[in-house]
């Protein structure tokens, strides 16, 4: 039988790893100087897909594929975690890395501001970052 103290550790163990992924994908994008990093932290909301969206724009297609290479490459180092799924690095005008509990999202900015996933999820807690430019 599992106690409510076996609750507790898998929701604090699942807690830790999501803020250890959070600041694993941050650091990747202040890497590679991404503008304006946004966390959309989902959890409290019905009918979420993912407990979190974390958001950026490069200004330029080169930029927007550095950003995601660099993401993954130090998630990987970091917590040898590889994305369950990826896509756009044929246009590189939104790439989307997917590790499951948390969806990066990559943007120039003309297509950041036309999706306006900020909006979309406009009930969501939201965190900013430091820019590193």
């Amino acid at each position: 039988m599992i106690t409510d103290s076996e609750n507790l550790m898998t929701i604090v163990k699942t807690d830790d790893k999501l803020s250890l992924l959070t600041d694993a994908i941050v650091e990747g994008m202040q890497n590679k100087k991404a503008k304006h990093i946004v966390s959309l932290d989902l959890r409290n909301l019905n009918n979420r897909v993912v407990d979190k969206f974390i958001i950026c724009h490069g200004e330029n297609d080169r930029q927007v594929e550095a950003i995601a290479r660099e993401v993954e490459d130090h998630v990987f180092k970091t917590l040898n975690e590889k994305p369950w799924h990826r896509e756009g690095f044929e246009n590189k005008e939104w790439i989307l890395l997917d590790y499951v509990n948390i969806v990066v999202h990559v943007f120039l900015q003309d297509k950041r501001d036309f999706y306006a996933i900020e909006e979309l999820w406009g009930d969501a807690e939201i965190e900013e970052f430091k820019d590193f430019s």
